[in-house]
């Protein structure tokens, strides 16, 4: 068995430059590679130790910090997989994800743990826990650590390749989240083609804007760290704020920035880019999202100078198109980039209702295959029935839902959903699990929730709701009921009242209705203050 496949390259790194900074927070807070190497070690020795072994998984429930790093890093030299969750999102929320995938021990923010361990209880699922107090700058993680005692000396687990390396949880049409699971030759074979076309140096600062728990962390972690590069993290506040966000892009001199559309409009729309010196960018890289002409020529006449991509790829392959923008987009260009052509370690395939490739030029479903789609979903052989078409060669295919059309010359371009899912601000969202939440308010009948491209906030989500009684829950109530159940990219955007919810014929939902009713002029009632 390989050691720990994925983090070979890191190793190789912590010999290569033992003293160059690995992992910087924002405020100087900063650790190397040597010393990240030994706190990594530390976290397996303790995991180890406390009876954690290859396969078992381990969540990390920590805020962005370096002390996440290093649990991300020990989970995996411990042969385990991690298990990020958000700190964001409801406690709820956070005990499904640990008790659905069985973790053997959570490391988290000793502050989070009073709204986690009643949700936990009340499932019946009692994981050991590492409490980490005030985690930052390696200090909470290692203090921790520390009041455990004497560890043993261990060494890395092997591994083989296709193993588990880590489970991402993302929103479900069932209302609960489903695990997707990316074994480490999966999550090395993107590493590897991104070596490849980004071409890192140790020189390299990239951004890390993405939380933890979603898939384009696996490119701000592991390309740099593969390669003796710098990783800046940036948290959750910094991260909305655009004039801070610029003004770190700036002073942290960072080359490669990696986020969704909508972090760069921001930026563009409110973060002054004119005033501050971005000449150190050489590779801005984009996904999850459509990025709206407009709002791209914009950001390309502030940031001229470094070469842009259009990555694309559902969570269960990460990225798995990529398309570069060229240096001038014609003036009569109207309509978005394509999502460009597959990377070399996936085959595309576009296909109509019954799985039957259709010629190039006709609208169907894109389905990928290749080394880097997810093992599966954890703990559903229905969900994974369905997620795959096995073709008569034997060849597993992952179904997208997203519908393309293939160029003569084999690029694709995006046509949108053939279901009910939808990307906000990179997050995957099924409106169904919208829904599940907001039913879940005593004041509340039915919901349907539809969602609708908007130019500023590129996706915009209504609730549409039946009251339960005569008197209805405020605007506010609403609210905060949504961020109670819900994590905050999910929240909708507006509430509107109807007295029934809209059927069609056969009395199902009428969601082309609501469309019309959500449009501006509709008909419906907003939600009361």
């Amino acid at each position: 068995m390989d050691q720990v496949p994925l983090l070979h390259r890191f190793l190789d790194a912590v010999r290569r430059y033992p003293d160059s900074v690995a992992v910087r927070e924002p405020g100087g807070a900063e650790i190397c590679y040597r010393d990240l190497d030994a706190l990594t070690g530390q976290v397996r020795d303790f995991l180890i130790g406390r009876g954690v072994s290859p396969g078992d998984r381990v969540a990390i429930y920590l805020p962005k910090t370096i002390d996440a790093v290093a649990s991300l890093l020990g989970v995996l030299r411990a042969g385990a997989a991690y298990v990020p969750v958000d700190p964001g999102s409801p406690a709820w929320r956070a005990a499904y994800i640990l008790h659905d995938c069985a973790v053997r021990l959570v490391i988290a923010d000793r502050s989070f743990l009073a709204g986690l361990e009643p949700e936990l209880e009340a499932l019946g699922a009692s994981p050991a826990v590492l409490a980490v107090d005030e985690p930052g700058a390696a200090q909470g993680l290692t203090a921790a650590i520390e009041r455990v005692g004497e560890l043993p000396t261990t060494t890395d687990a092997g591994v083989p390749p296709e193993a588990v390396a880590y489970i991402l949880y993302t929103s479900g049409s069932t209302g609960k989240p489903k695990g997707v699971t990316i074994s480490h030759e999966a999550a090395l074979a993107f590493v590897v083609w991104c070596a490849r076309r980004f071409s890192p140096t140790a020189d390299d600062r990239f951004s890390s804007h993405a939380p933890f728990h979603f898939d384009l962390s696996v490119l701000d972690l592991y390309v740099p760290l593969h390669h003796g590069a710098s990783v800046v993290l940036i948290g959750e506040e910094l991260g909305k704020d655009p004039q801070k966000l610029a003004q770190l892009i700036a002073t942290e001199r960072l080359t490669v920035w990696y986020s969704t559309p909508s972090i760069l409009n921001m930026l563009v729309q409110y973060g002054h880019l004119e005033r501050h010196d971005l000449g150190a960018l050489r590779l801005v890289l984009f996904a999850g999202e459509v990025f709206p002409l407009p709002q791209f020529r914009a950001l390309k006449a502030l940031v001229p100078r470094p070469r842009y991509h259009n990555l694309y790829g559902p969570t269960e392959t990460n990225v798995c198109t990529a398309y570069e923008v060229p240096d001038t987009v014609p003036d009569d260009r109207t309509e978005p980039f394509p999502i460009g052509w597959p990377c070399e370690h996936y085959l595309a395939r576009v296909v109509d209702g019954e799985g039957r490739v259709v010629p190039r030029g006709a609208e169907g479903e894109l389905l990928i295959s290749g080394v880097g789609v997810m093992s599966d979903y954890w703990n559903l052989p229905d969900r994974n029935a369905a997620a795959f078409l096995v073709d008569p060669d034997g060849v597993r295919w992952y179904r997208t839902g997203d519908l393309v059309v293939e160029e003569p010359d084999g690029c694709l371009i995006f046509h949108g959903r053939a279901d009910r899912m939808v990307k906000r601000r990179g997050y995957r969202i099924e409106l169904g699990e919208i829904e599940a939440g907001l039913a879940r308010h005593p004041g509340v009948g039915e919901v349907a929730v539809v969602a609708a491209a908007d130019e500023h906030a590129g996706i915009r989500i209504t609730a549409f709701l039946s009251p339960a009684a005569e008197e209805r829950p405020s605007l506010i109530a609403l609210k905060q009921f949504a961020v109670q159940v819900l994590p905050r990219y999910m929240a909708p955007d507006a509430y509107l009242w109807l007295e029934a919810i809209p059927r069609t014929s056969t009395d199902k939902t009428d969601y082309q209705r609501l469309k019309q009713l959500a449009s501006p002029g509709g008909a419906a009632a907003p939600a009361a203050r």
